[in-house]
């Protein structure tokens, strides 16, 4: 493993503090779904993991309770879903909760998917004028206090002129590398990268073909991912070896931590890792991860 992957930083150092993202993320954070509770968050930090990213579309105030049950770590959305918002009313709960935990709370923005949005129509306009509501608020959200959540170019673009950077999902380092183009040099680029901790390859394909399933139905990663060399053969079904293999890394700690310096050789800066199938929250895998991906942080 290279060391690069544990030595603390901040996580982007721009050319244009404008598009640098304001907080300390360091190099490695966990995705973990909103449902699993504030139980791991102590421990989590204690392990050195430096960013926890709140899924499963959360609002401002229900990040509250884990910047409550941590003391340094940063807590990010990952992602607030504009449709489900108002800028005005998300501006006002962000200038709140920066101001009880000044420098620890990252704004993550994203349109979501048409499949799970009755309303989706014009997702780029929409974002847009997302971002100008944030910006334009009584109390306006810094662009060096938020992420978009962004795949194609065009919301890339977005990412770049309105916000630090982007928190990428179910990508690969092929995409990591895109981003990182699209958005020059400064802006933050922060993948989700789940991971299978289990050494056995058949075993592992199978943990993550089940959590793989309900994106591979998803309109926006389908296109992102035959954007990137994947065939419609990839992207049948459960998809297929080479997909899981590139999406979703499987193995030892080791190996997982060999596959995330892809990202990193790519132009990642940050990257959080969403460990599967081994319980809500699962313990172990943090630990396990923590020992081969952050040994000098405790």
């Amino acid at each position: 493993m290279s060391p690069e992957l544990s030595r603390p930083r901040r996580a982007s150092v721009g050319l244009d503090d404008r598009y640098s993202v304001a907080m300390d993320l360091g190099r490695i954070g966990i995705w973990m779904p909103k449902r699993f509770g504030t139980s791991t968050v102590a421990e989590m930090e204690a392990l050195g993991y430096g960013t926890l990213w709140l899924g499963g579309s959360p609002s401002v105030e229900e990040a509250v309770p884990f910047l409550e049950a941590s003391t340094g770590m940063t807590i990010a959305t990952g992602i607030l879903n504009v449709w489900q918002h108002e800028p005005a009313d998300v501006a006002a709960a962000r200038a709140v909760v920066a101001a009880r935990f000044p420098g620890r709370f990252l704004l993550g923005v994203g349109i979501g998917h048409p499949e799970r949005t009755g309303d989706y129509t014009r997702p780029l306009a929409t974002m847009r004028a997302f971002c100008e509501g944030l910006a334009s608020a009584p109390q306006p959200v810094p662009a060096g206090d938020m992420v978009l959540a962004a795949l194609g170019p065009r919301m890339l673009d977005l990412a770049r002129a309105r916000a630090s950077g982007t928190h990428t999902y179910f990508v690969t380092p092929e995409h990591t590398r895109f981003a990182r183009e699209r958005l020059g040099r400064g802006a933050l680029v922060a993948p989700e990268v789940a991971v299978v901790v289990e050494p056995d390859p058949g075993a592992a394909r199978a943990v993550a073909r089940t959590f793989a399933a309900s994106y591979l139905r998803l309109t926006n990663y389908v296109k992102n991912l035959l954007d990137f060399g994947f065939t419609d053969d990839d992207v049948a079904g459960d998809g297929s070896d080479r997909l899981i293999d590139a999406v979703i890394p499987h193995g030892s700690p080791a190996q997982i931590a060999a596959a995330l310096e892809e990202h990193f050789a790519a132009g990642a800066d940050h990257v959080c890792v969403q460990p599967l199938g081994h319980g809500e929250p699962p313990v172990g895998d943090y630990r396990a991860l923590a020992d081969a991906l952050l040994p000098d942080a405790r």
